[in-house]
C-alpha cells in the first residue's frame, strides 16, 4: 500500500506543468478579430460609394485639411508608443515612477501620457468636423459626407472607448494595494485594442486623406 503511495507522489511531482494562455489575452484577441471584420465593413462601404461618384469624392475630398489631420495622426501613432512603454512598465510590476527621467517611469505615467495625446487626438477630430460641417460637408450631405463621417466618425468611438479603458486600468492601479499579473494583464489588454485602433486609424488616413 505504501509503495503505491509512493508511486503516485513521485508521478505528480514529475508530471509537466501546463501552462493555459490568459484568458483575458485571448478574449481581447479574438474580440479584436471581430472589430477588425467590423471596419472591414466600412472599408468596403467607403469604396463602394467612392466607385459610384469619382467626380464627387475629387470635388469633396479636395476641400479636406490634409497637414492637420497627419498632425493629428503623427499624434495618434506617437501615442501607441507610448502605450508601449507603459506595457514594458506593467511586465517590470512597476504602478508609479521611481524617478523624474522618462525611463523611471511607471504604467500610470506613461498612460496618462498616452490618454491626454489621445484626447487631443479626438478634440482634433471635433474640430475637423465643425470646420466641415460649417463648409457644407455634412452626414447628410451627400454619399461623401455619409462615407466620411461614417468611418471616422466609428473610429473616434474607439479611440474614445479606449480612452475609456485607460482611465478604468490607471483607477484599478491607484485603487490596489500591490500592483500584480492581474493588473499588469490589464493593462496589456488595452495596449492590444490601443494599438488596434492606430492602425486602423492609419489605413483610414491613408484612404480617405492620401488616396483621394
Amino acid at each position: 500500500m505504501g509503495s503505491v503511495t509512493s508511486t503516485s507522489m513521485t508521478y505528480q511531482a514529475t508530471a509537466p506543468v501546463i501552462n493555459r494562455p490568459n484568458t483575458v489575452a485571448v478574449g481581447t484577441i479574438v474580440w479584436l478579430g471581430s472589430e477588425v471584420m467590423f471596419f472591414a465593413g466600412l472599408f468596403a462601404i467607403y469604396f463602394t460609394l467612392r466607385s459610384t461618384s469619382p467626380e464627387l469624392w475629387t470635388f469633396e475630398a479636395g476641400r479636406l485639411n490634409v497637414p492637420f489631420a497627419l498632425i493629428n495622426t503623427i499624434i495618434l501613432v506617437l501615442s501607441s508608443v507610448t502605450c508601449q512603454f507603459g506595457v514594458f512598465a506593467a511586465e517590470r510590476l512597476q504602478p508609479y515612477a521611481t524617478g523624474w527621467k522618462p525611463s523611471q517611469w511607471g504604467v500610470t505615467e506613461w498612460f496618462f501620457l498616452t490618454y491626454g495625446m489621445g484626447a487631443v487626438f479626438v478634440a482634433g477630430q471635433v474640430w475637423e468636423y465643425a470646420t466641415l460641417v460649417s463648409e457644407g460637408i455634412a452626414l447628410d450631405s451627400n454619399s461623401y459626407g455619409s462615407a466620411f463621417y461614417l468611418t471616422t466618425g466609428f473610429h473616434a468611438l474607439h479611440v474614445t472607448g479606449g480612452l475609456i479603458a485607460f482611465l478604468f486600468v490607471i483607477g484599478r492601479v491607484f485603487a490596489v494595494k500591490n500592483f500584480g499579473h492581474r493588473e499588469a494583464t490589464s493593462a496589456i489588454a488595452v495596449s492590444y485594442y490601443w494599438h488596434f485602433v492606430d492602425v486602423v486609424w492609419i489605413g483610414l488616413f491613408l484612404v480617405i486623406y492620401v488616396l483621394k
